[in-house]
């Protein structure tokens, strides 16, 4: 029974999907919202990019169900029944366990500036951050970042594939559903075969959703009720920040790192 309970937790983990990582509090999730918004004027790029369109549909339309009847309740009471602090330091403590595998990341991408600042903020964090809960090395100047192995994917110059979405993964594509696969294989508690390994795999799985989908409560909700095409809102915020995650905030593709026998491809897409 426990491990049925926990495999639904990390179900319901990945139904907050790829787009909901974007958040780190509440605070962010009006720019979320923002974003969403502001993204819609390129979505007719974004179609091009989605030949399955009507498979995706579909998935999105059963993914939206298992949303609101079992993800969004456990947002809810997750939310009545903690403080704001507790659920910050949450946060904070899965974006510090995340910290090894964006250092691999960085360096696979050759981003050694970014990777000695993931590795400040993990030390920094880790020790005087009490495990992470606290982001001291946000009030010192170590700016925080993402990478996975898609982005790193996207760095060798990879096509990202047709835009593909599935319930329970969330937006993706082709490439991005390869470079999960290789995150996965990143992450050390993976190897690790033992009941308590698995309990606290499950454990942050669980964590995860609940502390990605709270602070979405009502962005997502406002623009479910507001938008003309709630799938395609959801599709071209995913597909204009993955682009800009890319590129780590550049604007222009060119302005990458050069890293090594990949350096000829002069475009990410």
């Amino acid at each position: 029974m426990t491990i049925k309970i926990w495999t639904l937790a990390a179900f319901l983990a990945l139904t907050a999907g790829a787009a909901h990582a974007q958040i780190s509090d509440a605070d962010e999730a009006a720019a979320f919202a923002e974003d969403l918004k502001n993204d819609g004027a390129a979505d007719q790029g974004d179609a091009n990019q989605d030949p399955w369109e009507g498979f995706n549909r579909k998935m999105f339309s059963v993914n939206n169900a298992i949303d609101g009847a079992v993800l969004v309740p456990a947002a809810k009471i997750y939310r009545a029944t903690t403080h704001k602090k507790q659920r910050k330091g949450l946060r904070n403590l899965l974006a510090n366990a995340r910290m090894p595998g964006i250092l691999i990341n960085d360096l696979l991408q050759g981003e050694f500036k970014r990777a000695s600042q993931t590795a400040g903020r993990f030390v920094v964090n880790t020790t005087i951050g009490f495990g992470g809960m606290g982001d001291p090395a946000e009030r010192i100047g170590i700016p925080q970042h993402s990478e996975d192995f898609g982005q790193t994917l996207a760095v060798w110059g990879v096509s990202s594939g047709p835009y593909l979405f599935m319930p329970l993964l969330g937006p993706s594509t082709v490439r991005g559903g390869v470079g999960a696969i290789g995150d996965v294989a990143l992450d050390p508690a993976v190897w690790i075969r033992t009941d308590a390994a698995s309990f606290a795999r499950y454990s942050r799985a669980g964590a995860t959703g609940l502390a990605l989908r709270e602070p979405l409560i009502e962005p997502l909700q406002d623009i479910k009720d507001n938008s003309l095409d709630y799938y395609a809102s959801i599709r071209s915020f995913y597909t204009q920040s993955r682009k800009r995650e890319i590129a780590n905030g550049r604007t222009n593709y060119d302005d990458l790192p050069d890293i090594g026998d990949f350096e000829e491809f002069d475009e990410l897409e």
